[in-house]
């Protein structure tokens, strides 16, 4: 019997072992890690909206037929503050719609947060259980999923956005989305400011 845990234990060091491996090695990001879910359907949304922050409550109707970006984020989140600026100056850029998945949060605070910061959402969700978000596979806070028109998850970001993952990494998704539609325009992006210290 005591071999049993000792096996699942082996396993568990083994895959961490692979991880940093390639994080150390191989220079593999984890923000990298590829989904499971990229290329099928998004789970559905059926949130309740953020009350008082002027935004509808964030449904698969809300992003349907849109490419969208769906940002899972937290006022108590430091990274979430740092990614703010990007997610803002993202949400000037037609080509895309982003909502926001409030995680874990008390809604006073994310108002407080919203107030502060700016608001880029088109729609928002609250999460205050965390529930929802486990069908997405979150593993944390920031983190955000690129969903075609007809709501196939395109791309996934783990932890915060910068200026060298938009440009490496969103906007290539943007672009390759596009292109599939016959409609791609990438001389008219959007460009994300620096990173801030």
């Amino acid at each position: 019997m005591a071999a049993i845990p000792l096996a699942v234990f082996a396993g568990f060091a083994g895959i961490a072992g692979k991880m940093l491996y390639e994080q150390d090695v191989e220079g593999v990001s984890a923000s990298e890690i590829p989904s499971a879910l990229i290329g099928k359907k998004a789970p559905a949304l059926d949130l309740p909206a953020l009350p008082g922050a002027h935004v509808p409550a964030l449904t698969t109707a809300a992003i349907s037929g849109r490419l969208a970006l769906v940002n899972v984020f937290a006022s108590w989140c430091v990274p979430c503050r740092d990614e703010h600026p990007v997610l803002l100056q993202l949400s000037k850029d037609p080509r895309l719609t982003i909502v926001g998945i409030n995680y874990k949060d008390r809604s006073d605070n994310a108002l407080r947060f919203l107030g502060d910061l700016g608001n880029p959402y088109k729609a928002i969700g609250i999460d205050p259980q965390g529930r929802a978000v486990i069908d997405w596979g979150v593993y944390g806070v920031p983190e955000s999923y690129l969903i075609a028109p007809d709501g196939t998850i395109l791309y996934k970001r783990v932890g915060p956005f910068d200026a060298q993952s938009v440009e490496q990494g969103l906007y290539p998704a943007i672009e390759k989305a596009l292109a599939h539609q016959g409609a791609a325009q990438p001389d008219k992006a959007v460009k994300a400011p620096p990173a801030t210290p």
